[in-house]
C-alpha cells in the first residue's frame, strides 16, 4: 500500500465519459474532467489542468505523457497498463504512480493460449491451405500433455495456468525469486527446467533484471521442436538468438511482443520459419474495458476520501 493521497487539488482527469451513469454518482468533492488523448482540440484548458490531482491516463496513447508538464498540482497518475517502465522516467518527483495490475490478465492469458494452440495445431498452415485451395491433412502437436514453463509467474501467469490446466498441460512456475510455498521456481533454476520444457511462455516485465534474460544460452537449453511464446515485453527475449534457432527450424515461436517494436517491414523475424507474430495486441480485447472502468471508479472514490490508491509502483 502507498500513503494516502492528500488532495491539494480535487480535479480528476479520466479517459472516458459517463462512468457515473453506470457506476453511480461521483463523490461531491471532486471535479471530474475527461480527455481521451486523441480527439482533436479536446485537451482541457490550462485552468482545468491546474486543478488536476489525479490523472487516469488514456490507454495505448503513446504521446499522452505530453500533458505531464501542464499538471502542476498532480499528486497521482493511474496507468491502465501493467507495464509502466516507459512512464517512470517522465514522472515528476512526488507524484505517485499506480499501474493497471489485473486489468489485462484475462485478455493476455486468453491471447497466449490462442498463440499456443495456433502453433501446436498448425493453424497458420491450415489458413494458408484454405487460401490456396489445398486439402492436405496431417497430424499435429497437441497442448494436452505438453510441459509448459511459465517464466514471470504473476497474476497473468496464474490466469494462463488456469486455462492451460483445462487443456491438460503440465505447468512449471518460474519467477525472479523462488516461492516454495506456492510451487514457484527461481529464474536461476531455468538451466535445469528448460531441457524438459515443450513450451516456454515469457510473461516478463521490462526492467534491468529482465532485459535479455532469455538469450542464446536459454534457447539452446530447450529441446528440439520446443515453442517459445512471448506475451510480456519484447526486450526480454534476444531476437538475434531466436532467429538463429528458428532459421534451422530447431525451435518455433509465437510472439505478441518483439524487439524492435513495431517490427519493421521485411525484418527477418517476419519470415522466419515456424514463427507466428501478432502486433502487441494481447491486452486489447473486450475484457479490458469493464475491468478498467471498475478500477477507475474505485481509485476516484479512494482519492476523494484520502484513502491509499491501489497498485502503487515503488519509486526510488
Amino acid at each position: 500500500m502507498t500513503r494516502a493521497v492528500h488532495q491539494t487539488a480535487t480535479g480528476v482527469l479520466l479517459p472516458w465519459p459517463d462512468l457515473d451513469r453506470a457506476y453511480g454518482p461521483w463523490p461531491a468533492d471532486v471535479q471530474v474532467h475527461v480527455w481521451d488523448g486523441v480527439t482533436p482540440h479536446s485537451e482541457p484548458t490550462e485552468d482545468v489542468l491546474a486543478g488536476i490531482g489525479l490523472w487516469v491516463m488514456p490507454y495505448a496513447v503513446p504521446d499522452a505523457m505530453r500533458l505531464l508538464p501542464r499538471l502542476p498540482r498532480l499528486r497521482a497518475v493511474q496507468s491502465l497498463s501493467a507495464g509502466v517502465e516507459k512512464l517512470l522516467p517522465h514522472l515528476p518527483a512526488g507524484v505517485g504512480l499506480h499501474n493497471g495490475r489485473g486489468l489485462h490478465d484475462a485478455s493476455t492469458a486468453e491471447h497466449a493460449l490462442g498463440l499456443i494452440l495456433a502453433a501446436q495445431r498448425d493453424l497458420p498452415r491450415w489458413v494458408a491451405d484454405q487460401t490456396a485451395d489445398r486439402w492436405e491433412p496431417h497430424f499435429t502437436r497437441s497442448l494436452a500433455d505438453a510441459r509448459v514453463t511459465i517464466v514471470g509467474y504473476g497474476s497473468i501467469g496464474a490466469a494462463l495456468e488456469r486455462r492451460l490446466l483445462a487443456c491438460e498441460a503440465h505447468i512449471t512456475r518460474v519467477a525472479r525469486r523462488a516461492r516454495p510455498d506456492e510451487g514457484v521456481h527461481a529464474v536461476a533454476d531455468l538451466p535445469d527446467l528448460l531441457p524438459t520444457t515443450d513450451i516456454v511462455v515469457l510473461v516478463l516485465p521490462e526492467n534491468p533484471h529482465t532485459i535479455g534474460l532469455f538469450g542464446a544460452k536459454e534457447l539452446a537449453a530447450l529441446p528440439d521442436g520446443a515453442l517459445v511464446v512471448n506475451v510480456g515485453r519484447g526486450r526480454t527475449l534476444d531476437t538475434e538468438a531466436l532467429l538463429a534457432e528458428t532459421a534451422g527450424k530447431r525451435l518455433r515461436a509465437a510472439l505478441d511482443v518483439v524487439e524492435p517494436e513495431p517490427l519493421p517491414a521485411r525484418h527477418p523475424l517476419r519470415h522466419a520459419p515456424g514463427v507466428l507474430i501478432t502486433p502487441h495486441v494481447a491486452g486489447g480485447s473486450t475484457a479490458f474495458r469493464p475491468r478498467a472502468e471498475r478500477l477507475i471508479v474505485e481509485q476516484v472514490h479512494r482519492f476523494a476520501t484520502g484513502q491509499p490508491l491501489l497498485h502503487p509502483i515503488p519509486r526510488d
